[in-house]
Parts: C-alpha cells; sequence; structure tokens
C-alpha cells in the first residue's frame, strides 16, 4: 500500500458539488469534470474513473499522466501537481531496474531481450505441424469429439476469447481427416465428430466476436452435419447460426435460420425442440411480435417438460432446467422493457441465475447482468445494483465479449439512477472492469 494522498483528497472535499450544493465534489464527478475538461481543452477523450481516483487518494498512484494532472489543477483550482500531492517516481529506481534486468541477460544469457525473442518466436511459427494419419481409426475420432467436448467445457466456464486460436488449430488438424482415408463404417462417425468441434470452434468465435471466423466456421460445421445425415448436429448448428444473427441485430435472419432447423422437427428430442423455440422466441421479441414471442416461450416450456435428457446428444447437456429459464428470459426480457411480462421475465432470469453451476459460468453471469438491467428498469436500483454487483464479481476470469457488451449495457440502464449510492458503485466498478479486461 502507498501512502495515502491526503492533499488531493482535501483538494477534492474543499471543492463543491456542482451537482449537490452545500456537499463536495465526490470521486465520480471529479473524474468526470477532469475527462470534460481534457477533451474541451486538449481534444483528447480520456477514460478517468472514480475507481482511479480512489488509486490516487491511497497513494497506489502518485503521477498520473499528463492530462489528468492537468485537468485536476484546473479543476480543484490549484497551481501546481505537489499542490495535489503528485510526484514523480524516483528515477534512480527505474534506471537501476532497467540496468539490473539488462545486466542479468547480458551476463547470464549473453543475448539482450529483443534478440532472445525474435528468433524463438520465428521458431515457435515454423514448428512442424502434427502429421495427420493417412488412414482414419475410431481411436482418431474418439480424440476429436473428446476435444470438442473439453474445449466446450472451457467455453461455457470461462468463454471463447482465451483459447480460439488452439481450438481453431484443432479444428484445422481435423478438417484434414477427412481427406484421409477412412473406413466406410465410421466416415458418418468422422463427419460428425469433426462437424461437433467446428460447432464449439464457431461458437468459441461468435463469443469472441470473430464474426466472420464463426460463421465461416458454423458453415463448415453444417455441411458435415448435412454430410454424415446427423439432424441433431444440423439443429444445434443451425439454432447456433441463428443466435449470432439475433445478437447481431438481425432477427429476421435469425428467424429463417430457426424455421430451418424445426424442418423434420420430429426427429428431434423434446430438449432439442425447446432449444430452437427458445431461439425462435428470441427473434420474435426482438421484432416486437408480443404475442407471437409469448405463445413460443410457452411452446418452448411445453417441450422442455417431455425432456429426457438420456436421449439428447452430447452437445445438449448444457440445456437443463437452468439453461431454459435463462433462454426464454432473454425473450421476455425484450418484452419486458416494452411494458409486458416484467415479472415473469424477472422470474425465470432469477431462476437461470440460481440454478447455473460453476460449469456454466458464463451462462450465469449473462444472466445475472440481465437480470440487474432488468430490474433497474422496472424495479428498485438498489436491489438491481446488488445484483448486478453480484454478477460482475462473478465475472471473475470469464473473457466473453457478449458479456461485456451486456455490462455496457447495464451501465448505461443504470445511468438515470446514478445518485443512489449503490448504483454509482456499480457504474464505476463496470466502467474498471470494461477498461481492463474488456
Amino acid at each position: 500500500m502507498g501512502e495515502p494522498n491526503d492533499q488531493l483528497r482535501g483538494a477534492r472535499e474543499r471543492t463543491e458539488s456542482p451537482v449537490t450544493p452545500g456537499e463536495c465534489l465526490s470521486r465520480s464527478e471529479l473524474a468526470d469534470l477532469v475527462n470534460g475538461w481534457v477533451f474541451e481543452n486538449k481534444n483528447i477523450t480520456v477514460e478517468l474513473t472514480a475507481n482511479y481516483i480512489g488509486k490516487l487518494e491511497r497513494g497506489l498512484v502518485r503521477w498520473p499522466q499528463t492530462s489528468y494532472r492537468e485537468g485536476m489543477r484546473a479543476v480543484l483550482n490549484v497551481r501546481t501537481d505537489a499542490e495535489l500531492g503528485f510526484r514523480r517516481p524516483r528515477k534512480i529506481v527505474a534506471s537501476l531496474d532497467r540496468v539490473n534486468r539488462s545486466e542479468f541477460l547480458r551476463t547470464t544469457l549473453g543475448v539482450t531481450a529483443g534478440a532472445l525473442v525474435a528468433p524463438l518466436a520465428q521458431t515457435l511459427l515454423n514448428r512442424q505441424p502434427t502429421p495427420v494419419p493417412s488412414v482414419v481409426s475410431q481411436t482418431h475420432i474418439d480424440q476429436v469429439r473428446t476435444t470438442a467436448k473439453l474445449f466446450g467445457t472451457w467455453d461455457h466456464t470461462y468463454g471463447g476469447g482465451l483459447v480460439r486460436e488452439a481450438v481453431t488449430a484443432q479444428l484445422r488438424y481435423s478438417a484434414e481427416l477427412l481427406n484421409s482415408r477412412c473406413p466406410e463404417k465410421l466416415r458418418t462417425d468422422l463427419f460428425n465428430a469433426v462437424g461437433f468441434l467446428g460447432h464449439t470452434s464457431g461458437f468459441m468465435a461468435f463469443d469472441a466476436y470473430a464474426h466472420n471466423d464463426a460463421r465461416e466456421m458454423f458453415e463448415f460445421a453444417l455441411a458435415c452435419a448435412e454430410k454424415s445425415g446427423d439432424w441433431h448436429l444440423r439443429a444445434k448448428v443451425l439454432s447456433s447460426m441463428a443466435r449470432q444473427e439475433i445478437w447481431c441485430g438481425n432477427p429476421d435472419a435469425g428467424l429463417t435460420l430457426v424455421e430451418l432447423a424445426m424442418v423434420r422437427a420430429d426427429r428431434l428430442t423434446p430438449t432439442e425442440r425447446a432449444m430452437l423455440l427458445t431461439a425462435r422466441a428470441r427473434a420474435l421479441a426482438k421484432l416486437h411480435r408480443v404475442s407471437d414471442a409469448a405463445n413460443t416461450v410457452g411452446l418452448a416450456d411445453d417441450q422442455f417438460a417431455n425432456s429426457e435428457p438420456l436421449n439428447d446428444p452430447a452437445w445438449m447437456a448444457y440445456y437443463d432446467a437452468a439453461q431454459h429459464s435463462g433462454d426464454t428470459g432473454h425473450a421476455l426480457f425484450d418484452l419486458a422493457l416494452d411494458g409486458c411480462f416484467e415479472s415473469e421475465a424477472v422470474r425465470r432470469l432469477s431462476s437461470a441465475v440460481d440454478g447455473h453451476s460453476s460449469t456454466y459460468a458464463r451462462s450465469k453471469v449473462i444472466s445475472g447482468i440481465k437480470l440487474a438491467s432488468l430490474t433497474m428498469t422496472v424495479g428498485d436500483p438498489a436491489e438491481a445494483a446488488q445484483i448486478g454487483t453480484e454478477a460482475l464479481n462473478g465475472a471473475g476470469e470469464i473473457t466473453s465479449r457478449r458479456a461485456a457488451d451486456d455490462l455496457r449495457e447495464l451501465r448505461e440502464f443504470a445511468k438515470r439512477h446514478q445518485k443512489v449510492a449503490e448504483v454509482a458503485e456499480l457504474r464505476e466498478a463496470i466502467s474498471e472492469r470494461l477498461a481492463i479486461g474488456a
């Protein structure tokens, strides 16, 4: 811990709030005023937050960047940085640190850091790829399927960002297996396994907002499903393709893909039909077709009531009661924002948050953020802030661009209630989180 910067805190507390006369300037207000001053006087957009002001006042940061110092001097009406307790770090410490690191590299390794990185990177890039077997066996197929399950589990827990390159490399290798000789009795199983991995890769790309990559991978997975004649895999891929289009603001295209997936729905399990109907409901809700969306949620409930997990394919293991509540709750969320089914949307999203296990951490967090946004809009803002804080704390190591965007949406919904202390703290925490990891 650094030594507290009492001079900065004192200067802030001596400055009157422009929002609440008679009270001192809050950290959030100081951050907003500095951001505005820098933009007006320097034509630079900065995103100073109350959280960062807190770090300055606690002495964790003693020398903020130039524009921050200039803005704070102007807003707090002082002439020098010293009056705000700002002081440069001791240059000799930094210099010795650089010298010691460089000396270590020279004396111990005989090279500089730059000389190490370039050839190592080139070596890694030039590594010989794993050879593809000339004849595919059942073992190879099982390995592909195990890989898909492994990365799928990672995706549900942590999101698609961190290991997307790894799963893409596995997909390239697995796709090459399709060109190897394969016993006829195994060929259908091979296409099924590779298609399964293609879907996993596509969804991770979607979650990371690599949308073009996701579409290509989904199309590849769909081709594998068609080649193998697997109606279950076909439905799953088309469902994910639909969800991507809905997320990207193309609900009409998403609706078309769902309807395509439901061709010969009699060949699918009740769980799969419920999954497709929830996607259909989400598309209809985005299109503001209130009655159709609500009726489709009811049809999805009817199908899920007959769910028998033992009859479902492996990739449907995630679709349990919590997932169904979350997916239908997401559909009703859009209707609730228009003033319909508010309490039902809250109930379903709450059930999803309570029901998701740690294995499905991303789904739990996303449902929690949506619940907070809805409560912030139609309920008690203090309660919404508590829900949002719990979701934010649960985000942990999740690297999901979708979750990050939902947090931005929550911050915007919370703006109207920012005078509520708990809400202001939540908005600051979201800003800090997005600045670091979004």
